[in-house]
Order: structure tokens, then sequence, then C-alpha cells
């Protein structure tokens, strides 16, 4: 009898095991970050050439995410980083399904958009890439989640070749962050700048948080930018971010 109880208890915690470690993997997103190592430089261009050779490996990615949506009980930077890698992740993927391409504003049709079609499947709904964005990540009121997600064009923040990790959120944040307003799609200085056009379609949810979209951008400037400083927005490229 000893020798049964051994057993069935040992085949309990095995399947515990598992249990745990599917669960782990979620967070950790490992099949993503490889991907991003393999396929994604420092300058967030992508090889969609050669990912296309590979791309079962980011539909198996993508199957994770469908099978696995957010729960009430994870918490919210476990949340936010797994719907930062959802939106990045099927970005790609609609890319890879266009692909060649040149900017994916060539996606769709004359009353369609990539970023309103809904082809996401998370938790067996189709959801869309503005509803992962706006519907979501943005309802939870971070702003620099802007910096995180990639819309599969130059002039977009850059995509980050590791994986965003609830671990490791808010170092990842803040550098997305500092790395994009410091970066060329910025010209800063004391008494003027020009912006990115991000920070004039989303001015709302930087003047909500922190007042004004000049206060955001002093947090992670390197040069400080007097308040009233002329505004003025660079043109903003759609051509593809890739290598």
């Amino acid at each position: 009898m000893k020798t049964i109880n051994t057993f069935f208890f040992g085949l309990f915690f095995s399947v515990l095991g598992v249990g745990t470690t599917l669960s782990q993997n979620i967070h950790q997103h490992h099949q993503w970050q490889d991907l991003l190592e393999t396929y994604v430089n420092t300058h967030g261009d992508v090889d969609y050439k050669n990912l296309k050779q590979n791309e079962k490996k980011l539909d198996a990615y993508l199957d994770l995410l469908s099978k696995n949506p957010p729960e009430d009980s994870w918490t919210k930077n476990k949340k936010k980083a797994y719907l930062i890698n959802a939106y990045n992740a099927f970005t790609v993927k609609l890319i890879l399904d266009h692909y060649p391409i040149e900017s994916i504003k060539n996606i769709g049709g004359f009353f369609s958009s990539p970023f309103t079609t809904e082809f996401a499947k998370i938790g067996g709904k189709l959801y869309s890439l503005d509803d992962i964005e706006k519907g979501m990540l943005l309802k939870m009121g971070d702003p620099r989640v802007h910096f995180a997600v990639n819309c599969a064009s130059e002039s977009c923040p850059k995509l980050l070749n590791e994986a965003y990790v609830a671990a490791k959120l808010e170092k990842q944040l803040d550098a997305s962050a500092k790395t994009f307003v410091n970066s060329d799609k910025n010209k800063l200085s004391k008494t003027k700048a020009e912006l990115s056009k991000i920070f004039k379609w989303y001015a709302s949810d930087f003047e909500s948080e922190f007042g004004s979209v000049i206060r955001f951008i002093n947090i992670y400037a390197d040069e400080t930018i007097d308040e009233e400083a002329f505004i003025n927005y660079l043109s903003y490229s759609w051509e593809l971010n890739e290598m």
C-alpha cells in the first residue's frame, strides 16, 4: 500500500510540475525571445526573408499565446508583457502573410486597415492590432507602451530584439522610452522640439499621465526642453522595417 501511495503522490506532483512549467513558459516568452534574437538586429530591423522560411516557429508561439489568454490572477506586468509581445508577434505574422511587401499600409483595401482587421486569435476570439493596443494596453494607463509596440515601419519605435517579461518590464519600458526619445525619430533642443507624430496622435495619453508631452519627454531626454518650447512634428515613414 505504501508503494502504491508513493506512486500516486509522485504522479500527482509530476503532473503539477508540468502545469507549473507551462505556466512559467507563457510568461517567459522563450519562443518569441529565440525568434527575436535570430531575426531582429539591435536597430530593430527584421530579417523577414529568412524568418519567412522558419515561420512555423512563429506560428507555434502564436498558438501558445492563443491558448493561454491573460487571466484575472495574472499581475499587471504579466498582462502587459503578454500583450506587448502579442502585438509585436502578430504584426510580424501579418507582414509574413503578405511578404514581400513594401509597407504595412499596403495591406488591406480602401475600406479596411491592417490595424483594424481582426486576425489575431487570443483565447478563441479574434482581435485587431488596435484592439490589443488601444483596447487593452493603453487602458492600463502606461504611455510607455507606445515605445514597446512596433508597427513594422521605419518611423515606429524599434522592435526590441528581446521579449518583454514581467520580471524586468519596468526597466525594459524605461529603456525603450529613453531610446526612442533620444533617437533620430525626434530632434530635441532646449527651445525647440521636432517630434515624432506618435506624440501628436497620442498626445492625450501623455498629457493625462504627465500633464504634457514635454514633461513626459523630459523624464527621458538627454537635454531638458523648456516647457514653452516650440513644437513641430516630423514626417512619418511607413516603409517596412526590413534588414
